[in-house]
């Protein structure tokens, strides 16, 4: 009798086992294929059903205003305005509005009245600046050889030169570092003994008389000289910061620091023709403008205001820069009447602006005649957005997002200047002047006044 061989049933056995599995898998592919193309499948698409629209995509583009939208009128602004204008918070106020497009006055009250503007003042300060120089100027701060090894650190005007290390955040637009100034130096081969900086190229008081000494400490001035570090703050990212008292010191220890110097950096006044051995320059103009407008910055204006009357051959004072911010506005046809000005900031309580000269600044920003004004609409803080307006504007405010416009604060003073586009699609300029109330309440007041211009048809 023949016999099979163990070998060979075990491999009968593996054959039957593996055919047997795969007869399993095959069947339940097959009932996984039915199922799905027997109840998954899509329903029928019924007859006349369009074809499926193509995909969604974004248009970038800014679409200006239209130029045909309704035409507001005064007594549908005063109607708007009615309600808000009985809020007691206000205290005494003086304001305009108008429309730009068409050069009509829609709303006034008192609006020649010379009142303390804050830091509505620097609306004049920026409008000035961009009328009269090039938005692309920038500044430039230089490091000369000094005798001995000693190198000298010369400032230009311009307080952004930051602390900050290459690659780390700024406060201001694009600084210029005290670092790169370390590198270019290092990179001369030139053996440096000890860092020095001179002496001050602005002249006069390095702070105003009007000014309070204590606003030094608490965030909001500081003297104001040729060189400074981020504003003279001795947080240099923090925008309240308090300032220092001696910060072009602070810009020389900086730099003998980046060096590895340990000596005293002392001051020292460099040879006409000192050899310039590092420099580094400001972000342009108008970036400048826009960051001395969005964080309302004391020590920028007054030193846009400074590069301003040197410019316009005058004097490197905190005086000279607000009397050419004055005579620049003069000059290009603003009627100035009234207004005073002891600085460029806002900062003095002595300073007098009425609503007429605001208004008529920002609508001629918003209209086509100085066109070297439109950046400035660009740098006012977007209604609970941006900048001082960030906190302002709570939610049921119709003006939130809609209004753009630059705050002024001091004891006893609010102000609000600015433009927005009503909900039928017309743009408005306003300014609002509010004295002798608690800020505190009168920018809620303030702020309910620009949302009633948003939510205004005013067409009577």
């Amino acid at each position: 009798m023949a016999t099979t061989k163990p070998g060979r049933r075990r491999w009968r056995a593996v054959l039957l086992t593996t055919l047997s599995l795969l007869l399993a898998a095959a069947l339940a592919l097959g009932g996984f294929l039915a199922y799905n193309w027997y109840y998954l499948q899509p329903e029928p698409v019924p007859a006349g059903t369009p074809a499926q629209p193509a995909a969604a995509s974004v248009d970038p583009r800014i679409r200006p205003v239209v130029p045909t939208a309704p035409a507001p009128t005064p007594e549908g602004v005063a109607a708007a305005l009615r309600s808000g204008l009985r809020d007691p918070a206000l205290g005494k106020l003086t304001g305009m509005v108008t429309d730009p497009l068409t050069g009509a006055t829609l709303w006034t009250r008192n609006p020649d009245e010379p009142r303390t503007p804050a830091s509505n003042a620097k609306i004049l300060t920026a409008a000035a600046v961009l009328e009269q120089l090039d938005h692309s100027a920038r500044l430039h701060t230089e490091v000369v050889a000094g005798r001995d090894g000693q190198v000298i650190l010369v400032g230009g005007g311009d307080p952004t030169l930051t602390v900050q290390p290459e690659g780390a955040d700024t406060l201001y637009t694009d600084a210029p570092r005290i670092t790169e100034l370390a590198a270019q130096l290092e990179r001369t081969g030139t053996t440096i003994t000890s860092v020095a900086v001179a002496p001050s190229s602005f002249t006069g008081p390095a702070m105003e008389r009007t000014w309070d000494v204590d606003d030094i400490a608490g965030g909001d001035i500081a003297p104001i000289t040729s060189l400074m570090v981020d504003g003279a703050r001795t947080d240099p990212l923090d925008e309240f910061s308090p300032r220092s008292e001696e910060s072009a010191m602070d810009a020389g220890r900086a730099l003998a620091q980046a060096l590895g110097l340990h000596g005293k950096v002392v001051e020292a006044t460099p040879a006409r023709s000192a050899k310039v051995l590092a420099t580094v320059q400001s972000a342009p103009l108008s970036t400048r403008v826009g960051d001395m407008m969005r964080r309302s910055d004391n020590v920028l204006a007054e030193t846009l205001a400074i590069e301003l009357s040197i410019a316009t051959g005058g004097p490197a004072t905190i005086a000279g820069g607000a009397a050419a911010v004055l005579k620049v506005l003069r000059d290009k046809g603003f009627d100035t009447t009234g207004t005073v000005l002891r600085d460029a900031s806002g900062l003095s309580t002595a300073d007098r602006v009425p609503a007429r000269l605001l208004d008529q600044l920002v609508s001629a920003a918003a209209g086509d005649r100085h066109p070297a004004l439109r950046p400035m609409l660009d740098t006012f803080p977007v209604a609970a957005g941006t900048g001082t307006l960030a906190d302002r504007f709570p939610t049921g405010n119709p003006g939130a997002g809609w209004v753009r416009a630059k705050t002024g604060t001091l004891t006893g003073v609010s102000s609000l200047t600015g433009i927005v586009q009503t909900v039928d699609g017309r743009v408005l300029t306003f300014a609002l002047m509010s004295g002798g109330t608690s800020p505190a309440d009168a920018r809620p007041a303030l702020d309910d006044l620009a949302g009633a211009l948003r939510e205004c048809g005013c067409r009577g």
